[in-house]
């Protein structure tokens, strides 16, 4: 086996999208007139050798804090092949940060009980100087002090030649200062736990703590990662990480969306109205209470009603990636040859519709690389919940298990996949992680890196898989064996046993022999 190698073909920085755009950008004109911004990084040198390629892992600050920075990073290095920390600097969610979520078993290492003290913020040491354009100033996490954790990290990944990614997660607390101005606003008016992606305040902010990351830091790079779907889905209930469906959460319908629609000719008004009929429609179907031309006739006749739907649900998709695009440009202008990554949500695998909103070609001209998600593990029991949620409104017509098939036919699943019943049991397959691998490289035609995240120990519900270490050695070799330019493990090491990380090592030495 021959895993593709990382290459310059495969960075953005040369892409005529990205020149375009940040030779448009004033703040960056002065260093374009002097020259290219940057040259690709030698991560992504055609000469590297595979065992060069990106072999990473995502780990929080609370395991170097709990366990030293020498014993994780050795553990890393020596046990699972290792060469590349995903370390988390910035996120109030515990999906990335701290230990074990609470209520699930510990793994073999760390201490055993839950972090009383967990915060969440920015780990890094911030620098006033960085934030004056925006009101969310002060996030630095009070965990550890005045210790700088993300330094000493640092300073012991490149002792032992590893490279180090600073990870960012759109995740907040109800407590942030300056938080309540930056909230989303539902379809009734009430203010929510999320941030606008329009707010002047929340883009400032994004652009601000990744320029202050990489710049006060010796980082590789950095990924952006941010899960949150529009108002289409949400309002459906479209995706695995939707609990009870209530289309009246849906957002944002605040006035810096109602400015940005103007700009695209969007009518506020008219897409209000017809998520309005979305809710009624949802809140029907969720009664049993059958339209006479069936559930999809109806949803379908909203849509073709009402299309400014569509068009305020891509405001928020634009809203979302145009963040993306602001942090890779004040990045690059720092001029420290760093890539800029991009998280790709796990919904991508499971939903034709939000797949559609998701062109990998055009996401590749943004960033350098994308880290898709291919959690097989936990796939399983995430994939069911999602068909049960579109089951419950647009396509409660038909029995989960025929939808299922059918939806898998959409998405390019093996027939081998297991049953709709046995989905949280079985799991996904190792060929569904290959399958999406190859799909993702087809579809950003070399024009960035592809590294599949790879789940160990996510939580799973009592009746769910549980993985063995050859579950992990398969997923692992798959993504690998498909091209990948390297894998994410995810999500985070304070979730993981030791056997599974010895099975990564296992496939990623495997995979570099050739």
């Amino acid at each position: 086996m021959n895993p593709k190698k990382l290459s310059p073909a495969t960075s953005a920085v040369g892409k005529n999208q990205r020149r375009t755009f940040i030779k448009n950008s004033a703040t960056l004109a002065a260093l374009v007139a002097a020259g290219p911004l940057v040259n690709m990084s030698s991560l992504l040198a055609a000469d590297k050798p595979a065992k060069d390629m990106i072999n990473g892992l995502q780990v929080g600050m609370a395991s170097f804090a709990d366990e030293g920075v020498d014993t994780v990073l050795d553990v890393l290095q020596k046990r699972g092949a290792i060469n590349t920390i995903f370390l988390n600097t910035f996120s109030y969610g515990d999906g990335l940060t701290g230990r074990q979520v609470a209520g699930q078993p510990f793994p073999d290492h760390g201490p055993q009980e839950t972090d009383k003290n967990y915060h969440g913020g920015n780990y890094a040491i911030p620098h006033a100087q960085y934030y004056k354009n925006t009101i969310l100033k002060d996030t630095r996490s009070p965990e550890y002090g005045n210790r700088d954790l993300v330094a000493e990290v640092l300073k012991g990944a490149k002792k032992r030649g590893m490279k180090v990614f600073a990870t960012i997660e759109d995740q907040w607390r109800d407590d942030v200062p300056g938080i309540d101005e930056c909230r989303e606003v539902d379809l009734v008016g009430r203010k929510t736990k999320t941030t606008c992606l329009f707010n002047p305040n929340v883009r400032a902010f994004w652009t601000a703590l990744a320029t202050d990351t990489c710049a006060s830091y010796d980082f590789d790079g950095l990924v952006f990662f941010n899960e949150r779907s529009g108002p289409l889905l949400n309002a459906l209930g479209a995706s695995h990480l939707v609990g009870s469906i209530d289309p009246s959460k849906s957002t944002c319908f605040c006035q810096y969306h109602q400015q940005e629609a103007k700009k695209y000719n969007i009518n506020f008004e008219r897409a209000k109205e017809g998520y309005h009929k979305l809710d009624a429609f949802a809140k029907a179907a969720l009664n049993n209470q059958r339209p006479s031309d069936g559930y999809y006739v109806e949803f379908q006749r909203i849509m073709l009603e009402y299309p400014e739907i569509v068009a305020w649900d891509q405001l928020f998709d634009r809203g979302k990636h145009e963040i993306v695009d602001n942090v890779y440009a004040a990045i690059k202008a720092l001029g420290k040859k760093q890539l800029v990554g991009l998280h790709i949500e796990h919904v991508n695998s499971f939903n034709p519709f939000f797949r559609a909103t998701r062109d990998y070609e055009n996401l590749a001209s943004r960033v350098d690389f994308l880290k898709v998600v291919a959690y097989n593990n936990c796939g399983g029991e995430r994939y069911q919940h999602f068909i049960k949620n579109v089951g419950s409104t647009i396509f409660k017509d038909i029995p989960h298990e025929e939808l299922m098939r059918f939806n898998s036919r959409l998405l390019g699943y093996s027939e081998n996949e297991a049953s709709y019943d046995n989905l949280p049991m079985a799991g996904l397959s190792p060929d569904y992680v290959y399958r999406e691998t190859q799909r993702a490289i087809a579809g950003v035609k070399g024009k960035c890196a592809i590294l599949p995240g790879i789940d160990i120990g996510i939580p799973t519900g009592k009746n769910s898989r549980k993985q063995s270490p050859d579950d992990v050695y398969k997923a692992t070799l798959a993504a690998y064996k498909a091209g990948a330019n390297g894998v994410i493990i995810s999500r985070k090491y304070s979730e993981m046993k030791l056997e599974l990380i010895d099975a990564v090592g296992r496939a990623i030495r495997e995979a570099i022999k050739g």
